[in-house]
């Protein structure tokens, strides 16, 4: 099989033949535009949605353990931003480096790390006071002097000497998303300043409309607009794609988190238009299946039960895909749903545990079990504290306990979260991550 550093990259935490289907029978995927059906006791429409493991109970951290631990984390994204106001350098001689075309590429890197990292500090600033206090608020007007600055030269990568294997790398499709909620978020903060304001939306906009550009003809984005693939994803025909509009495979969690960032952006007062919508959200549906787990891509849509298509492999997926449907009104994610997920989440941390810091020479990224990247560590913890705050509010603090007590004993020694090594963004993006994260975990009264 070709190897899946060559068709699933993060580029996570950070980045495919059109299919209608993940099966070849209909009947293998749980399509929410039928009508649900419940029996007279209203018992879910896929059963195994809502059954699997319930992890051990906890002792959580308290929440003076959890503000520490994010201190720590807020201290080390306050030691690497760059002078510049970003987060995140090309340079690294660490022994493994994802394909990365340049400049595109690290413009699309840097753009989301940094997005993240403002996102990240604005989500703990409240917490702290005083010189800490000051020190973030001097961060994040450097940081958004540079978004706004480099947020509009985000652009698909142009091709190289690969691209005829490989297709077109769009990682600026993670830049785009996340400068989208970073620019929101900021533009709250500036309250007030209406000419700062105005530049922060359109800042927004234009990342909207990159994303409209972007996305497949089939509906969705992802991270590559490949070459013609067989039924395993090899390249049968490596050619590039020559259309404007990328043909290749939408990706589950790709396209998940991008309409995260398009549902608060219409929120905001962005036009969104439905034609940009509607085809994203058929396409993860698409590669749903009746327990909730999500195929890796449509490419994959011959080889439903591969390994990394299973629930297992899902872990880090099924939570940025349930919480999107979720949001654009999908019935089918129901409490029991998430709260199921995040019980598999937890409960069998391990498989993606597995993979983290699992950085081997010539080896993929998704060498460990069940396919699963260690990218996925952090980013799928990120999502799962979303859904968290989906649920009951009596039911939030089982969860808040389950996820800090994964979360605070993983931090490093300099303050750091990080799970794979991606040139000198990992640990940003990582920290990034786990503070925001950390912060969902927190009481309401903590916050």
């Amino acid at each position: 099989m070709r190897s899946h550093s060559n068709k699933l990259t993060l580029a996570c935490k950070l980045f495919l033949v059109l299919g209608s289907s993940l099966s070849t029978s209909g009947a293998l995927l749980a399509e929410s535009a039928v009508p649900a059906k419940t029996s007279a006791k209203g018992k879910a429409t896929y059963p195994l949605s809502v059954e699997g493991p319930k992890p051990a109970p906890v002792t959580p951290p308290s929440p003076d353990e959890i503000k520490q631990s994010i201190e720590r984390g807020v201290e080390f994204l306050l030691k690497t931003q760059l002078k510049q106001g970003a987060w995140g350098r090309s340079e690294n001689g660490k022994y493994y480096r994802i394909w990365s075309p340049v400049p595109g590429a690290h413009n699309a890197y840097r753009t989301a790390t940094t997005s993240l990292a403002i996102m990240a500090l604005l989500d703990a600033r409240d917490l702290f006071d005083g010189e800490l206090r000051e020190r973030i608020e001097q961060s994040l007007d450097l940081s958004q002097a540079w978004l706004l600055e480099h947020g509009s030269n985000l652009r698909r990568s142009a091709p190289d000497q690969y691209d005829d294997y490989m297709g077109y790398a769009l990682y600026n499709v993670w830049g785009h998303a996340y400068a989208i909620q970073a620019g929101i978020a900021l533009h709250e903060r500036s309250a007030g300043n209406s000419d700062l304001q105005s530049k922060l939306k359109e800042l927004v906009a234009f990342q909207v409309k990159r994303l409209e550009k972007d996305e497949f003809i089939n509906g969705g984005w992802g991270y590559y607009d490949d070459p013609f693939s067989d039924k395993y994803g090899n390249p049968v025909q490596p050619r590039r794609a020559k259309l404007a509009t990328p043909t290749g495979s939408s990706i589950s969690f790709t396209t998940a988190t991008v309409l995260i960032a398009l549902k608060q952006a219409q929120e905001f007062g962005i036009e969104v238009p439905e034609k940009v919508t509607t085809p994203a959200i058929a396409s993860i549906i698409r590669q749903r299946y009746p327990d909730f787990a999500y195929a890796y891509g449509e490419y994959l849509k011959y080889v439903p039960r591969m390994d990394i298509n299973r629930p297992g492999g899902s872990l880090g997926r099924s939570q940025v895909c349930n919480l999107a449907l979720r949001l654009y009104g999908d019935k089918l994610v129901t409490d029991e749903v998430l709260e199921t997920w995040l019980n598999r989440l937890f409960a069998r941390n391990g498989w993606l545990n597995m993979s983290r810091k699992r950085n081997y020479p010539g080896q993929s990224p998704h060498y460990a079990d069940f396919g699963v990247a260690g990218y996925f560590y952090y980013y799928g913890h990120y999502y799962a504290s979303m859904c968290i705050e989906q649920l009951p509010a009596e039911a939030q603090p089982f969860y808040q306990g389950q996820l800090a007590h994964v979360l605070l004993p993983l931090q490093e020694s300099d303050g750091s979260w990080w799970d794979y090594i991606l040139y000198d963004y990992h640990q940003q993006y990582g920290t990034s991550m786990a503070i925001s994260s950390l912060v969902r975990c927190l009481p309401g009264e903590d916050r």
